[in-house]
Order: structure tokens, then sequence, then C-alpha cells
């Protein structure tokens, strides 16, 4: 019998639980031998299915040889941290689907976990129930990754989404995924691009194998985005998505953010509606691959952190390649970049000239709105001083 325990009970830790409980037959057959949930750490008890395994003391995982692997799913840094320190010192292994813990100090307790012989391993951090790291780091293994973008937060998708299909403003198709479960009490991190943001860098790390600040990466979300923007571009073939990207940079170094996007309608990713996500991962060998699925919830979360605890029982001892350098510097601003922008202007066709010169016009109708030619994002942000700018986003392709 092979003990694990869990650190939180929410939905999350509950899935994970749930998995273990339900697909007992298959994960024995795959292990060669049984796998039981033995403790849960929790802040208060409570009443139900799993009130005999909850503990308020770490140390009863701490101490306990009999357990292997911890599956933290406590969420935040401050406890996680702490406790994933600890767990890993005692010679645990640890899984878990924290992206804020992995996105912040993913190097450092990398770095322990291989100077104490275990796994740190966090599928479920990206993707929820998307394979992707796996992928990354094995499948593609023998690719230069030159760039990784995608659709990381399937809340933000839900309402962008909403506001295509029914025309709702974003307050309202808001209030909707909050009915629904999709969005939190507070969607700060899901709405303003900080989730997306966690993820992007977990992936630029994985991919270009030095550490990407969180706090150098900008993440702009959907909040300010008005429903006239959404409708222009559909009008005009585009859809309107939140991406996180990652690039590596020619002549040397990389960068990051999270920013809305017009997406040519025939893209796939045009197509990833309400709560899916989609990852698109650029090989100088394979060319682009596109990873589909639903990027969250209990069950398939919960199945990623699961996969991770039983490929941290069978690597043996632990898996190599997972890894990246503390060292941030090569990190440039994603103004470097060379795209085409989106501009809704208070202004005339005239105004767009002169400031970009030759330019797509979309709409005119007391305010312009126009695609320039590919420009650095520095180069955009100076022309269009000039001008009283109401929307802008960059356009994918």
């Amino acid at each position: 019998m092979i003990q694990i325990a869990i650190m939180g009970l929410g939905t999350v830790g509950t899935g994970v639980a749930k998995v273990v409980a339900e697909n007992a037959k298959q994960i024995e057959r795959k292990l060669g031998e049984p796998l039981q949930v033995k403790t849960i750490l929790v802040r208060h008890f409570q009443d139900g299915p799993y009130r005999q395994l909850m503990t308020d003391d770490f140390k009863r995982i701490e101490e306990d040889d009999s357990i292997r692997v911890v599956v933290e799913t406590i969420g935040g840094v401050e406890a996680a941290y702490e406790y994933t320190k600890r767990a890993l010192n005692a010679g645990k292994h640890v899984v878990t689907a924290n992206k804020q813990l992995v996105a912040e100090k993913g190097s450092e307790l990398l770095a322990l976990a291989r100077k104490k012989n275990v796994n740190y391993l966090f599928e479920a951090s990206v993707g929820g129930g998307i394979p992707v790291l796996h992928p990354l780091t094995q499948c593609m293994a023998a690719n230069r990754i030159d760039e990784i973008y995608g659709i990381l937060n399937g809340t933000s998708n839900y309402i962008l989404t909403r506001m295509v299909r029914t025309g709702a403003f974003f307050s309202d198709a808001l209030r909707e995924a909050q009915a629904k479960g999709y969005a939190e009490a507070d969607p700060t991190a899901d709405v303003e691009g900080i989730d997306a943001g966690r993820k992007i860098c977990i992936l630029a790390d994985l991919a270009f194998g030095s550490q990407v600040d969180p706090a150098a990466v900008p993440m702009e979300g959907i909040s300010k985005l008005s429903l006239r923007d959404v409708r222009i571009a559909q009008r005009a073939g585009y859809r309107v998505k939140l991406l996180g990207r990652c690039l590596r940079l020619p002549g040397g170094g990389r960068t990051a953010y999270v920013a809305p996007h017009l997406i040519p309608e025939e893209h796939p990713l045009a197509n990833v509606e309400d709560v899916y996500n989609a990852v698109v991962v650029k090989g100088n060998a394979t060319g682009e691959v596109m990873f589909y699925g639903r990027g969250a919830g209990e069950l398939p979360t919960a199945s990623a952190c699961v996969a991770d605890v039983m490929e941290a029982l069978q690597a043996s001892p632990r898996r190599e390649e997972i890894g990246w350098e503390a060292n941030p510097a090569g990190f440039r601003d994603p103004m470097e970049l060379h795209t085409r922008y989106y501009f809704r202007i208070e202004g005339s066709l005239t105004d767009a000239a002169m400031a970009f010169g030759q330019v797509e016009v979309l709409s005119e109708d007391g305010e312009t709105a126009f695609l320039t030619d590919s420009v650095s994002g520095e180069d955009a942000a100076r022309r269009a001083k000039s001008l009283n700018v109401l929307a802008c986003m960059r356009v994918l392709g």
C-alpha cells in the first residue's frame, strides 16, 4: 500500500481524494500496488467522507515515514511554501497545482528537490487537466522552443465568449460566470490577467531554461475591454482573446506578457470558447503544436495531480529534465516586439494616417477603428501620443 497526503481540502484537494478512490483499480494496475490517501491537512475540521483523515498538525505528515508523496492544494505562497519546503526536506515527493508558488518559488523548490533526491512536479499548475508540461519537457525535448502562446484562463475566455455570442457587456458576463461557479467572488486574478501571467511564466521557465520573474511580466486583463471593440473585431473577421505569450528573441533574450489580442477567425484559437483553454507550442522542428481542453475544474485538475503522484512514484529516482536556472538575466521588455496593432480613436481616418501612415480601416462612425502595419510596441506608443486613443490591442500573426 502506497500512502500519500493532501494539504488543503478545497476544490482540487477534494478532487484528488475522489480520483484516488474512484480510479483505484486503474491506479493500482499501473503502480503495481494500491494508492491510498492517509492524511489530509486542513485549517478547520469539517464533517464529511474524509473527516477521519483530517489533521491540523503538519507534523503528522512531515514525520510519517509511510507517506511518500504530498499533494499541495492550499494555494497562495506563505503556508504552501513553508510546508512544501518541509515536506521536501523530509524526503517526500511533492505534487502541486499551485501556479503562484511555482511561478515565484519554483526554481528554489526544484533545487531543493534535487538536493533531497525527490520530485517536485506541477503539471496541473498550468493547464489544469490539459497535459502541457510533460509534452513540452519530454515529447518535444529534441526541439528548440521558440514561442508559446495561448488561452490560459477559462474564466476570462468564458466572459469573452458571452460578449461575442450574446452581446453581453463585460460586467453582465462576469456576473453570469460567477453565478455558474466559473469565477470567484473576487475575480481579480482571472480578469486582470494575473492567473494567465503566472502560467506563462512557468511555461517560459521550462521552455527557455531561465527564471522569468512574474513581477517583470506585463499583465493586462479584460476588465477594461469594451463590447464595442469586440463587435468591431467580429465584423472584421477577428475574435478577441486574452493570450499569455512568451518568445525567444532574435539575438538572444526572451520575453513574456499577457494581453487581449485580435485573432483571425480562421486561427484555431479563435474557436476556443467558454471555459476551454488552449496552448500553442512552437518548436523549431515540429512547428506549432496545440493542446486543448478544460483548463480548470475539480476533476480535470485533480487528474493531473494524481498523474504526477504516479509519475513521482515511478520515476527512478526523479525526473532530471525538470528545472530552470534561477538567474532572470536576459528578460527583455515585450514592447520591443513587432506586431500589428488595433486602435480605436476619437478622430478621423486622416488623424490615423498622419500618425501611422497606411492603415486598414475597420470602422468609421465618429470614431475610427483601424489596424496598423507591423511596428514595435514602443513605436506604436510613440505614434499614438498624438491621438485620442479609446482602445488598443495587439493583433496575433
